[in-house]
């Protein structure tokens, strides 16, 4: 299920430090900008209630979402790369591209 082994540090995927990061991001974005916009003015006392309301809620909504995003990433299956369909593999390309073999110049007859 997990793929850790003990002593060696978590991918990002599986860490939790990345979702902590991204949330607390936009946790101070939202608290700086609501305490500037919400106190309707520089000659107005700031609010300090609101900024921290919209920075919590900030912070467990993109918490959320980030867990829900992290917890729903799966690998693709080996056979998707493998060029199973039409010249899906850049390793062998059919025509067309820099990898091509030139097969002289091509003439184009508009039907003469």
């Amino acid at each position: 299920m997990a793929d850790q082994t003990p002593g060696e540090p978590r991918k990002m995927r599986t860490s939790v430090k990345g979702p902590l990061m991204f949330s607390a991001f936009f946790a101070v974005l939202a608290f700086v900008a609501v305490l500037i916009f919400a106190s309707g003015g520089s000659a107005k006392a700031p609010r300090f209630d609101l900024a921290f309301t919209g920075a919590g809620i900030a912070f467990i909504v993109s918490l959320v979402v980030a867990a829900m995003l992290s917890m729903s990433h799966k690998e693709n299956a080996d056979h998707l790369g493998k060029g199973s369909g039409v010249n899906l593999s850049s390793k062998r390309p059919s025509h067309g591209g820099p990898g091509a073999p030139d097969d002289g110049p091509e003439t184009h007859d508009a039907g003469h």
